[in-house]
């Protein structure tokens, strides 16, 4: 993962020491969610800071990222990855663009860019990331379709303020910690779970899944991109097992992209078990050295397991079938 922080003001100068020294102190709150490399921008309106964990192109994807188009200045701090990188890159690259590396930081830039607001309707992934028009003076947030990357953001006075994580946010000067009173009753009656957008401490929002905000002088205004839709189903019972095999296979290679290496965490489940299945299939198919897995015990364990009809045998039983049966073989 990777962390995100910034503020914008669009009626006053914050590209001072002072601003800076602020954004540095939010900016060290995310150092959790980032300790390969950091980075900031500052401009007169606008102040950017991101965490990296490097996952894919180590050099071509420092962040923020900027990129100048037709004399107008854009910028980017995003947490997050592209399922679809590809496919958009080829997009693009049709339409006269030019990729420097090939980060999928780069290639939501471009995205934008191309795209503007429609750029939510083509991105396949998980993912939160901001970025500062400098011409048109125009900041513009989005998260995924499920909320799996997080986004919070506060205005106060004249400030817009988003972070990753909310303790960045309470760092910034004059913001008092106040519980809300809904917050903390979602929290003790339904938590983990809360009403979307909601949270814990007065006046922070978190921005909704699936949705994206455009925030500029007019000022903030937010709006739903996709939302799930049920249908009948009539698939039969083979034609549903043949597309349930290709989504998760394809979902699960299209998050194998690294240049990093990879591994997966064997619980003893099927989920684990499925993915670690397709994760290794795909390392075997392109020369890639062996997936390691990894599994948490604890100490006597075995000793205190009881057996039960739901579970007939320990988690380690079904990891060691799992690591016997894809153990490649010399």
């Amino acid at each position: 993962m990777c962390g995100i922080v910034g503020f914008v003001n669009l009626k006053q100068d914050i590209s001072n020491e002072k601003y800076k020294n602020i954004l540095a102190d939010m900016h060290s709150c995310l150092k959790n969610r980032g300790p390969d490399e950091n980075g900031t921008y500052i401009a007169k309106h606008a102040c950017l800071a991101h965490r990296r964990l490097i996952v894919v192109d180590p050099n071509g994807g420092k962040q923020p990222m900027s990129f100048n188009y037709y004399g107008n200045n854009y910028t980017i701090v995003y947490n997050g990855q592209l399922y679809n990188t590809k496919e958009l890159r080829e997009e693009l690259s049709n339409s006269g663009f030019t990729f420097n590396g090939h980060s999928d930081t780069e290639v939501l830039l471009k995205s934008y860019i191309h795209w503007k607001y429609d750029v939510v309707h083509k991105l396949n992934g998980i993912f939160a990331f901001a970025i500062w028009d400098e011409n048109n003076q125009e900041l513009f947030i989005a998260r995924d379709h499920f909320g799996i990357k997080p986004l919070y953001f506060l205005q106060k006075n004249d400030f817009l303020i988003f972070a990753s994580e909310i303790k960045s946010i309470l760092k910034f000067p004059e913001i008092k910690t106040e519980i809300d009173s809904e917050g903390l009753c979602e929290l003790f009656g339904i938590g983990p779970c809360h009403t979307p957008g909601n949270g814990l401490f007065k006046n922070v929002y978190e921005l909704k899944p699936a949705h994206f905000g455009i925030y500029n002088s007019s000022g903030l205004h937010t709006e739903r991109y996709w939302k799930l839709v049920s249908k009948p189903h009539t698939d039969s019972l083979g034609k549903t097992c043949e597309t349930v095999q290709f989504l998760l296979e394809d979902s699960i290679k299209r998050q194998l992209v690294s240049d990093v290496p990879l591994c997966t965490f064997l619980s003893g489940g099927l989920d684990s078990s499925i993915i670690t299945l397709y994760a290794s299939n795909y390392c075997k198919e392109n020369n890639l050295p062996p997936l390691n897995t990894f599994s948490v015990d604890y100490v006597d364990n075995d000793k205190n397991f009881k057996k039960t009809d739901f579970q007939p045998n320990s988690d380690n039983y079904y990891i060691d079938l799992m690591v016997n049966k894809l153990r490649y073989k010399s």
